[in-house]
């Protein structure tokens, strides 16, 4: 009995033995073979003609300057993704200001025969956002101090409420698209172009606000109530926007008809003289190039 263990310990520990010798012989052939191969490639490569060479140079280096990018690490890679980028970037750190969102430019004749308008209140979801809208508006006007148009207000007095409220109306889009982009990727749909929307009306109003603040730059004071009133703004839409978008869209319109009988008031103190520096003043060049306006405007 000890005897055929013995022998069957001993046959198990030969048959290792072959088996490790077969392996490291095979590792070994396989390291020759690719040591050959290397050999035979640059063999080849070196009896090619010249004028072969030749024609191959031009096509290396074409393959060569149109590099695709394949790791984020790679140099290469890191320039071609800024090279196909629509944001223009400037190699030596001179800040370069292109807007990526282009505004619509609307016929200035059209513009002039346009008048206001204003949507129905016909749903519940309306009428809510229609009496927020108001209750808004009659609270900020007691506190601005605000008494329309017929020269009451000074060119402080309108500077100060625009600046106020461009700060403010860029929340809604933003908050909007902030939380359709959320709800489309956790339900992994399609939002069919509401995003994109709803940014592009962030970045209009906040592109309204850069442009008085090349007119007027506000105060720590006024700074401070821009902070609290964004942080109070943001808060409340976006828990309202979870709640109903319906309620939230509308109040933007009924919020965006208000805004247009500012603006309306704004226009006629500067058509009847009432702000005559306003009259004269040439745009800013950010409002030329945001509307694509003439140099003489």
């Amino acid at each position: 009995m000890h005897y055929s263990t013995a022998a069957k310990f001993m046959e198990r520990s030969a048959m290792t033995q072959l088996y490790r010798r077969q392996a490291m012989g095979l590792l070994k052939r396989q390291r020759f073979d690719s040591v050959m191969a290397s050999s035979l490639t640059y063999r080849f490569a070196s009896t090619i003609a010249p004028t072969a060479q030749a024609a191959v140079k031009p096509a290396v280096a074409e393959k060569a300057a149109h590099l695709e990018p394949t790791n984020a690490t790679n140099e290469p890679a890191y320039k071609a993704h800024f090279t196909l980028s629509r944001i223009p970037t400037s190699e030596n750190g001179e800040p370069i200001w292109e807007n990526p969102i282009n505004h619509a430019v609307y016929d200035l004749d059209k513009i002039a025969t346009m008048e206001q308008t204003h949507h129905p209140i016909v749903k519940m979801h309306e009428r809510v956002a229609y009496m927020a809208v108001k209750a808004l508006r009659t609270g900020f006007d007691v506190i601005s101090g605000y008494r329309g148009p017929g020269g009451a207000m000074t060119e402080k007095d309108w500077l100060n409420r625009c600046l106020f409220l461009e700060s403010v109306a860029g929340v809604p889009g933003m908050v909007g698209g902030m939380l359709r982009h959320l709800r489309s990727l956790r339900l992994l749909k399609r939002d069919y172009g509401w995003i994109h929307t709803l940014l592009e009306e962030a970045e209009n109003e906040r592109m309204h606000l850069l442009i008085f603040m090349n007119i007027k730059q506000p105060g720590y004071f006024f700074r401070a109530l821009v902070v609290g009133a964004q942080g109070v703004f943001f808060n409340g839409f976006f828990l309202t926007y979870l709640v109903s978008p319906k309620t939230c869209h509308r109040f933007v319109g009924y919020l965006e008809e208000e805004a247009v009988k500012t603006y309306s008031c704004l226009l006629q103190d500067i058509e009847d003289g009432h702000l005559d520096a306003w009259k004269e003043k040439k745009a800013p060049l950010i409002a030329q190039t945001y509307y694509k306006l003439p140099e003489d405007a």
